[in-house]
């Protein structure tokens, strides 16, 4: 039998008018409503994260052609602009929050555009939208120590369960970077499982706390976007994503034993 592959759609900002700093990967509402449509039309089934890996690890089977809409960060377009047609469609759906970027008590004042305040992520959660967590300052978690990676994950974590009343179940790493010590740490926090990027559809064979997603970004037009959740042309079009993210992991491992030298020498 071949492995079921669901698309894991990964948003960030959906936005009219976004700042330069997000722009690429924002998709502009009017193309938002329409890829929507397109999920309907094709008849899809989206369902949230957790859902997703509860199934594969309890061995239930997947709904009909099932499909997941992320959103990385946690902008305040999702709100204005995702929310009212995830809710006409009833679609299920998954924001990961740098709780760090969130306006409000725990603002570090590193968020790149306007972002929700965590009155609006809570409208998002009794709407049905699954809140999970994506680090408190949204860090490359792999070059941080074990400390400092820590306390990422954990303040995160505190900091929705306290907002929300409901501890968060799913993680998105920030930039999609991982390391097997950071998914360790992340299973460790409590997280049960865990989106990565690698632009490729999601298979269980890739384990919970490593799931791959695609990136939808503003550029992409709506026939790409349909063969994106159908599963087709996937290695075609993110082949110069792919080479550049073998490339920059490289230099990311090759700082990482830089710094363990040092720190031997100290």
């Amino acid at each position: 039998m071949t492995e079921a592959s669901v698309p894991i759609l990964m948003y960030h900002s959906v936005a009219t008018d976004p700042n330069e700093a997000t722009r690429a990967l924002s998709v502009a509402p009017d193309a938002f409503a329409q890829q929507l449509a397109v999920i309907g039309d094709l008849g899809l089934t989206p369902v949230d994260t957790a859902d997703l890996a509860a199934r594969w690890r309890s061995g239930r089977p997947l709904p009909e052609r099932p499909v997941l809409i992320t959103f990385d960060d946690g902008y305040e377009g999702v709100h204005r602009h995702a929310l009212p047609v995830l809710a006409g469609h009833g679609f299920a759906a998954t924001l990961f929050v740098s709780t760090g970027w969130i306006r409000g008590a725990y603002d570090t004042g590193g968020g790149l555009d306007t972002m929700l305040d965590w009155d609006q992520v809570r409208e998002l959660a009794a709407a049905g939208v699954e809140i999970g967590g994506h680090s408190h300052t949204h860090p490359q978690l792999d070059q941080l120590d074990d400390d400092a990676l820590r306390h990422e994950l954990v303040h995160c974590k505190e900091i929705v369960a306290a907002e929300l009343g409901a501890v968060p179940a799913s993680f998105a790493y920030p930039y999609g970077y991982s390391s097997r010590r950071v998914r360790q740490a992340v299973r460790a926090t409590g997280y049960a499982q865990a989106l990565a990027v690698g632009n490729d559809l999601a298979r269980r064979r890739q384990g919970p706390y490593a799931l791959r997603r695609v990136t939808v970004r503003r550029g992409t037009g709506i026939e790409e976007f349909a063969r994106l959740v159908e599963g087709r042309a996937i290695a075609r079009n993110f082949a110069g994503d792919r080479a550049l993210t073998k490339g920059y992991a490289l230099v990311r491992r090759a700082r990482q034993v830089r710094r363990k030298a040092i720190r031997s020498r100290v």
